[in-house]
């Protein structure tokens, strides 16, 4: 398995990533860090306590964007970030987990099993932090501009009024990338955030078409 790092002025570094501001000046990396990974990528987040109904969707768009060989871009946090790595990995896709931490910490800690069947499928593993340094309350959405800024488009699938997937919609925006949201019943508080941003202009998601 090959790690390292790449700083912004090596032609390796992700091109996508260099046109945002505020970019890495270094990326440190495990796994597969290629220009075909980078070439097609969708950003996919949501909430942390997704409901079924939000990991269904998830699932099924994730493993039929996955299959057509575009690489699924998240933040390794449990709940949907979770489950959109897992969808893709398990229909053979190529999927990104950008860390909020160090490449070597594994934060969860219990999401073990992912961390290593993500590198084990051919994906990558990257931060702008090196080494075992943990996460703290400003990583997070530092960590999401670089989910945002790798990406051509980023999809909501569900998000309460304040939830961080905001933070990571807010970016693409201000990058000027795509933005998509997936419609959920009202009734329910992780589809407030996805119903604000189809009222701001957000594409509505229906398919993986």
């Amino acid at each position: 398995m090959k790690k390292g790092k790449v700083k912004i002025d090596d032609e390796r570094y992700p091109k996508r990533l260099k046109e945002i501001k505020d970019s890495p000046e270094e990326l440190h990396y495990k796994g597969n860090f290629s220009k075909e990974i980078f070439s097609k990528c969708l950003a996919v987040v949501g909430s942390r306590k997704m409901t079924k109904y939000g990991q269904k969707i998830c699932n099924k768009l994730v493993s039929e964007i996955a299959s057509r060989g575009i690489t699924i871009v998240s933040g390794f946090m449990y709940g949907m970030d979770a489950t959109a790595h897992k969808a893709a990995v398990n229909v053979g896709g190529k999927t990104i987990a950008v860390m909020p931490c160090g490449i070597e910490k594994i934060h969860p800690s219990y999401q073990e099993k992912l961390y290593k069947k993500i590198l084990k499928k051919d994906g990558l593993v990257i931060s702008e932090m090196p080494g075992n340094k943990g996460p703290a309350k400003w990583t997070y959405p530092k960590r999401n501009r670089i989910v945002a800024g790798l990406s051509q488009a980023t999809l909501v699938v569900q998000a309460a009024k304040n939830s961080g997937s905001l933070i990571t919609a807010n970016f693409a925006k201000d990058f000027n990338r795509q933005l998509f949201a997936v419609p959920g019943p009202l009734t329910s508080k992780v589809s407030i955030g996805t119903a604000n941003l189809i009222k701001k202009g957000a594409d509505i998601v229906t398919c993986a078409e």
